[in-house]
């Protein structure tokens, strides 16, 4: 089966073409961040525009360099939650027209279900079931994946997710945007000796995650030590705030995802989202996975952030099974992973 996939649900627009025959075949991903930078952030509204002028040209785009036409696709998928309600219409709407221009089924697929499953891209690729660590700018979560549709949720962040908490850290730093990339790279630079952070959740039992409080330690540290800097002693200071915030956000997730391989007893962690493309954190789970005799997955970096490559890989396994829906079409801009059906 040949299927479109279709990403837009905030700032990237993302479309791809998977084969269940013969794997990826081709994908694209336009950035907005030139267009959200002088905001600090992603403006909704410019989000969706941008997502209207850049959707149909790319998809033309696509087809022509994979030198393939629109009734040679066997089926469509596109992001319909969670997500930017603007962005995600836009999306939605081509996915459906396209489908029923082509006269083929189209399904709808959770954003965070293509990033869980964007590891099964690659050619070495878990067995079922594993604990997947789902990573980004909007979501840090634990889950037992038991099978595609088949997820228990064993832990979530219960304030800001690691992604948004790098960035937020990064903008009070005044590192720029997008703020993450641009922490991480500083961080390579600090002394990982000056400040130790703590490590928020960590000393109770349970899989939940809280990272609003490192953040706001990272400001109280700024305030407090930027007093007698200046120069390049201010900028020395960002750096090693920068690396202990990072070793904290690692330490933290590291620790979790030992909690949850040991209560699960599984060996193997797929790791998914924009964080995981984080050096430190891939080394982290790299040495725990090894400890305990098995091992950790994750997309090639290009894979980890939005993309539509993984929706078209998620939304063929749900077309192979079946699912589909009629020309209406439907989003959700909140969407818990808890109410996916087993494919």
């Amino acid at each position: 089966m040949l299927v479109l996939g279709i990403e837009s649900s905030c700032d990237e627009t993302g479309v791809a073409l998977y084969d269940s025959a013969k794997g990826l075949i081709a994908h694209e991903v336009y950035s907005q961040v030139e267009l959200h930078a002088e905001y600090g952030g992603v403006v909704p509204e410019l989000a969706s525009r941008d997502h209207v002028r850049k959707l149909a040209p790319m998809v033309q785009q696509l087809l022509a360099e994979a030198d393939l036409k629109g009734d040679q696709i066997d089926g469509v998928a596109y992001t319909s939650g969670p997500g930017l309600a603007g962005a995600l219409l836009v999306g939605a709407a081509m996915g459906r027209t396209l489908a029923w221009s082509w006269g083929v089924p189209a399904v709808g697929v959770h954003h965070m279900e293509g990033h869980l499953l964007a590891p099964l891209l690659e050619g070495d690729r878990p067995d079922f079931p594993f604990v997947a660590l789902l990573v980004s700018g909007g979501h840090t979560q634990l889950v037992l994946v038991e099978g595609i549709g088949k997820y228990k949720l064993l832990g979530e962040s219960v304030d800001d997710a690691a992604g948004e908490a790098f960035d937020k850290t990064a903008k009070l730093l005044e590192l720029g945007y997008p703020g993450g990339p641009l922490l991480a790279k500083l961080a390579e630079q600090g002394d990982p000796t000056r400040f130790r952070f703590p490590r928020p959740m960590t000393d109770r039992p349970g899989l939940d995650f809280s990272f609003s409080g490192l953040k706001t330690f990272a400001l109280t540290t700024l305030q407090n030590e930027s007093k007698v800097c200046s120069g390049a002693e201010l900028e020395t200071l960002k750096a090693d705030i920068s690396r202990a915030f990072e070793d904290a956000v690692v330490d933290t997730l590291a620790i979790k995802c030992k909690r949850a391989l040991e209560q699960t007893g599984s060996n193997q962690l797929v790791m998914a989202g924009g964080v995981s493309a984080n050096k430190r954190l891939r080394a982290a789970v790299d040495s725990l996975t090894a400890n305990l005799g098995g091992r950790a997955y994750y997309p090639r970096p290009e894979l980890c952030t939005d993309n539509g490559a993984m929706i078209a890989f998620a939304g063929c396994q749900r077309l192979l099974a079946g699912e589909s829906g009629d020309l209406s079409f439907g989003i959700k801009p909140r969407w818990p992973m808890t109410e996916l059906e087993p494919a």
